[in-house]
């Protein structure tokens, strides 16, 4: 049997200096691009010249071509750069990694804030398109920073007159009063990740006198109830942590020209044994509903330190093989009893 025969491809560079930034610093990224693919790689001068099967010449064409496009739009490329376009690549679908690692949400000081993978560049598309909208994936995928950049951004362009942030606080069963100190001293742990984020996105000075003005508001659920919340952008995260009750009544707050975004991870719920997640169960229920989405999010859009990404599977397996070994309940004896 005759093999495939091998060909040659050949890209060229025009601009000098952007063959130096494709290469990185000792050739860094080109032997991480290398590592990707199945074809050989020659670079002499502004030419790469690829060597395979034309299949596999066509992917790594394509891997060198986006690449460069990244540069030309100004991009830094970085390690995490080339490894989550190669992986984009690698999915298929129609989106142009470019368009992806290139969508500016927010710019502050001269730090962008973007989507870094396709699942989240569609999620952060399907908060523009929808009225709710559900971001579930495991830690470090960006659900909750992306969705208050969109609220921050929804803030300035002045869709919204202000922004709504909730958290559950499950540890202090949402009955706070027994906790030293004042409501904000009570409540402030379980906040405080949701106050670190609006820092990165607004000028801190800032930050007290837009929750004195209302126009920011971060309180724990229970102070949701009751309310009717027109014209904000509503975030629930940690919504693992709701019941069912909670999340029904979260849902209905909402009011006129507003947005909601729930984010949670469903391998993480904290509530006490027996108590349902409302957040697992509310797909089934909204299941059909238009104007509702559900973008879900996973290990490979993690953009923490790449090791969050494979202790993110390892649990997942750990998780899979407990279920496998674990020993089926009992049939019902009272079922079976003949009266």
């Amino acid at each position: 049997m005759s093999e495939t025969p091998r060909v040659q491809t050949k890209v060229t560079v025009r601009d000098p200096s952007l063959m130096v930034r494709l290469l990185g610093p000792g050739d860094e990224l080109l032997k991480l691009v290398e590592k990707s693919l199945k074809s050989d790689v020659l670079v002499r001068g502004n030419e790469i010249t690829i060597t395979g099967e034309a299949a596999d010449n066509a992917h790594a064409e394509r891997v060198f071509t986006t690449l460069i496009e990244l540069i030309e739009k100004g991009q830094s490329l970085t390690s995490d750069d080339v490894r989550r376009t190669v992986g984009m690549i690698e999915q298929g679908g129609n989106e142009r990694p470019a368009e992806v690692l290139t969508l500016n949400i927010l710019s502050r000081r001269g730090k962008t804030i973007r989507p870094k993978t396709l699942n989240q560049k569609r999620y952060v598309d399907s908060i523009d398109e929808n009225t709710i909208v559900f971001g579930i994936g495991p830690a470090g995928t960006g659900k909750t920073y992306l969705a208050m950049a969109k609220a921050v951004q929804a803030l300035q362009s002045k869709q919204v007159t202000r922004i709504i942030l909730t958290r559950p606080a499950v540890e202090a069963g949402e009955r706070l009063g027994f906790l030293p100190g004042t409501l904000f001293d009570k409540i402030d742990p379980y906040l405080r990740p949701l106050y670190d984020a609006l820092h990165d996105m607004l000028d801190p000075e800032s930050i007290p006198r837009l929750m004195q003005n209302g126009t920011i508001e971060v309180a724990p659920l229970a102070y949701m109830r009751g309310r009717t919340l027109n014209d904000a952008f509503i975030i629930l995260d940690e919504a693992q942590n709701t019941t069912p009750e909670q999340m029904k009544m979260f849902l209905t707050r909402l009011g006129f020209n507003s947005k909601i975004v729930v984010t949670g991870d469903v391998t993480q719920v904290d509530l006490p044994n027996g108590t349902a997640s409302g957040l697992r169960i509310i797909r089934e229920i909204l299941d059909g509903v238009d104007d509702v989405h559900f973008a879900q999010l996973s290990s490979a859009d993690v953009v923490r330190h790449r090791l969050v990404s494979d202790i993110v599977d390892a649990y997942a397996k750990w998780d899979e093989t407990r279920q496998e070994t674990r020993p089926h309940p009992l049939p019902n004896r009272q079922q079976g009893r003949r009266r």
